[in-house]
C-alpha cells in the first residue's frame, strides 16, 4: 500500500478533534503496524504532538464497514458508561459525531487512540501468558452480562456455526474440483465419523441452557496489548468480529490456538501434541472469570470449547481445499489439505488428552 492510499485518511482524523472544527497537525509521518493479512494499520504521528492508530477496513472479509464500525462504537460506549475497569480503545473521529472515513477510492478507515509502552505477542512464550490471555477475553464477555445482544450487528452470517461448516463440507464433496475430492475422501470420512459434534451444536442452539453471549471470535494472543514494562495485560484489541455467540467460540479458539505446540501450517503431523500446562491454563484463567456467568449447562460442557472449533476449523480448510483455494492464501497448491490434516490430528491429540486426563469422552 502507497502513501497516496492512507494520506487522505490519516489528514481526516488528523485534522480533527472533539469540540474542535480544525486543527494543524504539523507535518505526519506513517509507520506500518502487523502483519496486514486483514485490515491494514498504521501509527500516525504528527510533529504537533499526537499520534493514533489508523487502520482500513478489509471490505472483501467485511463487505458491510459501517456494522463493524457501528458494533465497535455500540460496545464502546457502553463501556464508557456502564463498565468498571474494562478498557477498550477510544475511537478518534474525522468530524462531528463521524468515526468511519470513505476515502475519494471508495475504501473505508477509522481510527483509535494509540496505548503507549504497549506490546503485542504472536505466541504465548509460557503457561502464565496463556492464563492471562483467557483471563482477558472472559473478563470482556463478563462485562457485557447484562447487555442485550440484539442490539449487535452479525459481522459474519454463521461464522462459527458448526453444522452449517459441516454442510459447506458436504456440497464442496459435491460441487468441487473433482481430483480434489478424490485425496480428501480419507480426511471426509474421518471428519463425518465426527459428525456428532456438529450435531451437539444443534443442540446448543436449542437449549435455552446456553446463553448469547457477546464473543469476542478472534480470541488469540495477538490480539491483546500487553504493558512493555510490567508484563500485565492492558486490554484485548482488534474487536471486528464482535457479535452473539455461544460460550464454546473464544475459549475454543484459544485452546486451538496456545494448547498445541505448533501451528496450524505444522507438517510434522505426528509430533503434533496438546502443552497439558498451556490447556490447564486457559480453562482454568477463563473459568475464573466466567464460573458466576456461565450456567450449568456451559460450565458442564466446556470442554467441548476446543473439540469444537478445532474440528470447525478442519472442516473449513478441507471444504477451501476441495474448492480450489477460494478463501485461504495458500503458499503451494495442497496447503489447506495440509492445514486440514494438521487440525483433524490436534483434534485426535484433543480427544486423547482429554479423555485421559479428565475422563471427558466427547
Amino acid at each position: 500500500m502507497t502513501a497516496a492510499d492512507y494520506q487522505e485518511a490519516a489528514f481526516a482524523f488528523a485534522n480533527y478533534h472533539a469540540g474542535m472544527c480544525k486543527l494543524t497537525p504539523g507535518k505526519i509521518s506513517v509507520l506500518p503496524l502487523g502483519n496486514g493479512l486483514i485490515n491494514h494499520t498504521y501509527k500516525v504521528s504528527c510533529s504537533s504532538g499526537h499520534f493514533f492508530l489508523l487502520q482500513q477496513i478489509n471490505k472483501n472479509v467485511f463487505p458491510r464497514p459501517q456494522d463493524v464500525q457501528e458494533n465497535y462504537i455500540t460496545i464502546w460506549k457502553y463501556a464508557e458508561t456502564e463498565i468498571k475497569g474494562l478498557k477498550l480503545p477510544a475511537p478518534r473521529y474525522c468530524d462531528k459525531m463521524v468515526s468511519l472515513f470513505m476515502d475519494s477510492s471508495g475504501n473505508y478507515w477509522r481510527s483509535f487512540e494509540f496505548i503507549k509502552d504497549s506490546v503485542t505477542h504472536s505466541i504465548a512464550q509460557k503457561p502464565q501468558q496463556a492464563k492471562a490471555t483467557a483471563k482477558a477475553f472472559a473478563k470482556f464477555t463478563s462485562a457485557f452480562s447484562k447487555f442485550d445482544v440484539d442490539q449487535l450487528k452479525i459481522i459474519i452470517p454463521d461464522f462459527h456455526n458448526v453444522s452449517f461448516r459441516y454442510e459447506q463440507m458436504e456440497q464442496a464433496e459435491k460441487k468441487g474440483l473433482p481430483e480434489r475430492i478424490e485425496k480428501a475422501k480419507s480426511l471426509l470420512r474421518e471428519l463425518r465419523e465426527r459428525e456428532r459434534y456438529s450435531q451437539f451444536y444443534e443442540m446448543i442452539t436449542g437449549s435455552d441452557d446456553f446463553l448469547l453471549r457477546v464473543m469476542h471470535h478472534d480470541a488469540k494472543i495477538s490480539n491483546v496489548l500487553f504493558n512493555k514494562t510490567t508484563g500485565r495485560i492492558i486490554c484485548p484489541v482488534d474487536f471486528d468480529t464482535v457479535m452473539p455467540g455461544y460460550f464454546f467460540s473464544d475459549p475454543g479458539d484459544m485452546i486451538r490456538s496456545m494448547a498445541c505446540n505448533y501451528d496450524e501450517n505444522y507438517q510434522y503431523f505426528e509430533k503434533i501434541r496438546i502443552r497439558k500446562s498451556y490447556y490447564e491454563a486457559i480453562i482454568s484463567g477463563y473459568m475464573s472469570v466466567m464460573w458466576k456467568y456461565f450456567t450449568a449447562s456451559e460450565k458442564k460442557y466446556i470442554h467441548y470449547s476446543g473439540i469444537l472449533m478445532i474440528y470447525m476449523q478442519a472442516m473449513r480448510f478441507l471444504t477451501d481445499f476441495m474448492y480450489g483455494g477460494i478463501y485461504y492464501k495458500v503458499e503451494y497448491k495442497g496447503q489447506n489439505f495440509d492445514r486440514a490434516l494438521n487440525q483433524l490430528t490436534l483434534l485426535k491429540r484433543l480427544e486423547e488428552f482429554l479423555e485421559s486426563e479428565y475422563g471427558f469422552k466427547p
